[in-house]
């Protein structure tokens, strides 16, 4: 079993938990009730956030990974969406998967209650359940690994997602798992630039699973982004966003740190 699939199980078995608390009937009925409210006709704010002339930037808030332990010892968690979104992030990832990255759900809620940038919902979603979750926490978009899902629970999944105005990030590591992604109907790809078989990063992944995806669907480059010149080359091969975690929880300054990959400074 892989470290995904070790993930995926203790996913599951969070969840069965969560169920007997908190019924998924309810849950629905929340988080339609939710989009109904917030409907307007405009909608995806995190699409929008990402349709822009340069690349985007998806600033992420994690405490601690599989491959690297314990990233950020101290976590004003609170402070850093601040700081993402004085410094011109797009949008922001948060963590709340609780075992492996040390994320809890009250960290996308309370960070929902004080940034206006649309907000990702970063966990391993294996039941609809979550997906509902997200809603009443206040995200605008979930995650979708294709390695997790099926083609069609993977298309059920983000017909859910878009009934509640969210967003789908379709995550894929293979030409094969691009293929799946356009054929469900994903709006936005995310290439995963590690393996998480083995860990290893190439950020070229990106810029070759690029071309197989259409113009109009949005694509975004996720993990092992450090500096300035990863940044340009995304850029010169069309990447529309980048997904960059650990180097900037990794900064004292991550404002400056942003600024630095953005070429402002």
């Amino acid at each position: 079993m892989n470290i995904l699939q070790e993930i995926a199980e203790h996913t599951k078995k969070r969840v069965e938990e969560q169920k007997i608390f908190f019924p998924l009937q309810k849950l629905i009925f929340m988080a339609h009730t939710l989009a109904a409210n917030n409907y307007t006709d405009d909608g995806f704010p995190f699409e929008k956030a990402l349709k822009t002339e340069d690349i985007s930037f998806i600033c992420e808030i994690k405490r601690a990974s599989p491959s690297k332990g314990i990233i950020a010892e101290e976590f004003p968690y609170l402070e850093i969406a601040r700081d993402f979104e004085t410094a011109g992030a797009a949008a922001i990832s948060v963590l709340t998967e609780p075992y492996y990255f040390m994320g809890e759900d009250r960290y996308l809620r309370e960070i929902a209650d004080i940034v206006s940038i649309p907000l990702l919902r970063k966990d391993f979603t294996v039941d609809s359940f979550m997906i509902y979750e997200a809603k009443v926490l206040g995200a605008s978009a979930v995650l979708l690994i294709c390695a997790l899902l099926d083609r069609d629970r993977l298309a059920k999944y983000i017909v859910i997602a878009h009934s509640l105005g969210l967003s789908a990030l379709v995550e894929a590591h293979t030409e094969a798992e691009v293929d799946m992604a356009l054929d469900a109907g994903a709006r936005i790809i995310g290439v995963n630039n590690r393996n998480l078989k083995t860990f290893d990063v190439d950020i070229s992944l990106s810029a070759r699973l690029r071309k197989l995806v259409p113009k109009d669907v949005i694509f975004v480059s996720e993990s092992g982004i450090r500096t300035r010149q990863d940044v340009n080359t995304l850029r010169q091969n069309g990447v529309d966003a980048v997904l960059v975690g650990e180097t900037l929880m990794r900064s004292y300054d991550k404002r400056a740190a942003l600024a630095r990959l953005r070429g402002d400074i």
